[in-house]
């Protein structure tokens, strides 16, 4: 017999707004993490340095943190598909000049990086327009179990994305960039495709008072402060992916196939995790489910760092995938459920600053731990400061601990 949370999550995938925004957001992750394993086997095999590795990460970084307040305020007054769409757009064209660099020679590690913060620019507008289009999709009843589907739509994006990646650039790098730029038009036209059950926003008045409106809004509500902060911290110290061009070559002996598999192993494990969370929702104690899954990441991440077998690793790393859509999960649903639809792009632009800085600057992070202590080294230390992050966050936050549900209690 199907369980009704089966039939729900059936009809929401077979909804069409929500097909083609699930589809949309898929290209565009499939596209983002071929481009991924593409630019870090591309820099590593130019520079062969842990530190070049890491630029990439800060480069992806930089234009997110200058944005953060420009692009929550154009998510709110404009309309959030054709934003998604141009930022898509303009993707594609970035894979189109890695492809016209790569068969020119003419690709350096200087524009490596200068396309890398094109890209980084461009998933700033994206990313929280994307997110805070989700509740003109779908009933704001239905929204804790379409944020898991959805997310195990973007973790499946993250298995296929890097051992496509991989795969194609074993065949070549232009192959990886070519599939990308047709990958980001069709999650482009797809995107503008989208009906919504809501209006665009009204576009009101631009004060300073409205821009800063949705950190304001984040310090009111400690349990979103908690949510966001703990992920930071926990996804910034245990930044394993970023160095596993390093791992795949250098202590796995492995290949671009290799390092695909590797960088598709966490989400594997997060796949899995959503496709649980789509059919049994978190109902109960979410912060301490959270807090939970952050020291299991941790202990993923250790147990990486002293793995010498490829097997074990990807074991590791699926762990670390599965427990990390714990965070995603009561993160999305926490802002998505307690944030009015007025000021939704406001608050996810700051939300996806946090996850942009614990994404990319962890990277650099790790580049340069690495750089000083050694690949191992750094991923050992960043896995026991994310436990030290979660116990030190369970005294910080004592609101997320007692939290009760993802709506407003």
């Amino acid at each position: 017999m199907t369980s009704p949370s089966a039939d729900v999550s059936s009809s929401l995938i077979r909804y069409p707004a929500f097909q083609r925004f699930w589809g949309s957001r898929v290209l565009s992750s499939v596209s983002f993490q071929m481009l991924a394993v593409a630019i870090g086997w591309h820099i590593y095999g130019l520079t062969h340095s842990a530190f070049a590795l890491g630029l990439v990460g800060l480069a992806q970084f930089l234009p997110m943190f200058v944005l953060t307040l420009v692009v929550g305020h154009v998510a709110d007054r404009y309309d959030r598909r054709r934003i998604a769409a141009i930022c898509q757009g303009l993707e594609a064209l970035a894979a189109a000049i890695f492809l016209a660099g790569t068969l020119g020679g003419w690709l350096t590690a200087s524009a490596i990086y200068a396309l890398a913060a094109a890209v980084g620019a461009a998933r700033a507008f994206e990313s929280p327009s994307v997110s805070s289009l989700l509740p003109g999709v779908v009933p704001r009843g239905e929204l804790p179990r379409a944020t898991a589907v959805s997310t195990s739509a973007n973790q499946a994006a993250q298995i296929l994305g890097p051992a496509c990646g991989g795969f194609l650039y074993g065949v070549g790098p232009s192959a990886v960039y070519a599939v990308c730029v047709l990958s980001f038009a069709l999650a482009a036209m797809l995107m503008v495709a989208i009906p919504l059950r809501t209006k665009p926003p009204a576009r009101a008045p631009v004060t300073l008072e409205s821009v800063f409106s949705g950190i304001a809004f984040i310090r009111r509500e400690p349990a979103i402060l908690g949510a966001l902060s703990l992920d930071l911290f926990a996804v910034l110290f245990g930044g394993a992916t970023a160095l596993l061009p390093i791992f795949a070559r250098d202590f796995l002996h492995t290949g671009p196939w290799g390092l695909g598999l590797l960088r598709s192993a966490p989400a594997v494990g997060a796949l899995l995790g959503s496709i649980w969370f789509a059919h049994f929702p978190l109902r109960r104690r979410p912060g301490i489910a959270m807090f939970g899954g952050v020291i299991v990441f941790g202990i993923a991440t250790i147990v990486f760092g002293l793995s010498g077998h490829f097997m074990v690793s990807l074991v590791a790393l699926a762990v670390l995938g599965a427990s990390d859509v714990i965070s995603v999960v009561v993160r999305l649903s926490l802002v998505q459920l307690r944030t009015p639809d007025a000021m939704l792009g406001r608050v996810s632009a700051v939300n996806a600053l946090f996850i942009g800085t614990s994404n990319q600057l962890g990277e650099f992070e790790s580049g340069i731990t690495a750089g000083w202590w050694g690949a191992k080294a750094a991923v050992l230390v960043g896995g026991f400061a994310t436990i030290g992050v979660a116990l030190l966050w369970m005294r910080l936050f004592p609101e997320l601990v007692r939290t009760r549900s993802l709506g407003r209690e």
